[in-house]
């Protein structure tokens, strides 16, 4: 709980009204315990449903976005007819923001079965199903199955050595997937496999419609790929609208291409409501 609180009161949409932050908190440890899941307004009119122990999603309850500058720099930079690819899906919480409140398309890949029920259950919620395309599969570098974590919420994963509660789940390349479509942002969250789904992806790293790439992971097969690309590495102040070069700064990595083109999307963005802020 202590982690929780330090999350909340340090979080840059909520650290200058803690203790309202603090009161949703609360009021969703004993709505969550009342029912079984919850279905609260987010943003602009866009739902989420969610559950006791969805770690990522109560943090867009108790302080609007769980991961403040990559679902920010998001919000900024999808426009209606953009492609956004959400690799490692989970509940949906950057497709029901690319697509109920950008008007992006949507490819959400995501592998655990009972993860998907509750992708789907919120792409419905939010009437999107026209725009988002979900996928149950592991995304790789080849087609074929791999064994994958079960129960672990946010941190499922492809199985290790360590491992033993896990199920077999197919796997598909992404650039099978676009089947000649063009993303404008790929979204990574797939616990260490960054590399084996960049290694799927030639073809869409080709593409110079692809401006931006989100991932959790740096390690030096994800980056000299990216590079070779064209990517470099940014930070987004999403206050100012302003990027700038850095590197390994953020929990996420942020990889962009052509950065004029990207700097003028973002300071040409409409203004978004978020709790009692305007970013």
């Amino acid at each position: 709980m202590f982690k929780t609180l330090s999350f909340i009161t340090s979080h840059p949409l909520t650290r200058d009204r803690p203790l309202s932050a603090i009161g949703r908190f609360v009021r969703w440890q004993v709505v969550s315990r009342l029912k079984q899941e919850v279905k609260f307004d987010w943003i602009e009119g866009s739902k989420l449903i969610v559950r006791n122990g969805m770690t990522g999603a109560t943090g867009n309850i108790y302080c609007g976005l769980h991961e403040f500058s990559d679902m920010a720099f998001l919000l900024h930079f999808l426009r209606p007819g953009d492609l956004f690819v959400d690799v490692g899906a989970n509940i949906g919480s950057y497709t029901v923001l690319a697509s109920a409140v950008c008007g992006a398309d949507t490819i959400a890949v995501e592998p655990d079965p009972v993860t998907m029920r509750s992708l789907k259950k919120n792409i419905a919620a939010n009437g999107i199903g026209d725009a988002v395309t979900a996928i149950e599969a592991a995304v790789g570098r080849e087609e074929g199955e791999v064994s994958f974590t079960v129960g672990l919420d946010t941190v499922n994963q492809v199985a290790g050595a360590g491992h033993t509660n896990t199920r077999k789940v197919r796997v598909v390349r992404l650039d099978d997937l676009l089947r000649g479509r063009s993303p404008a942002f790929i979204k990574l969250d797939v616990e260490g496999y960054e590399a084996e789904v960049i290694g799927g992806a030639r073809e869409a790293l080709k593409n110079p419609s692809l401006l931006a790439i989100e991932t959790e992971s740096r390690d030096e097969e994800v980056l000299s790929k990216l590079r070779d690309a064209g990517f470099v590495e940014y930070g987004y102040d999403p206050f100012s609208r302003q990027i700038s070069e850095c590197s390994g700064q953020a929990s996420n990595a942020l990889f962009l291409r052509a950065a004029d083109v990207v700097a003028r999307r973002l300071s040409g963005a409409q203004p978004r409501k978020l709790l009692h802020n305007i970013i």
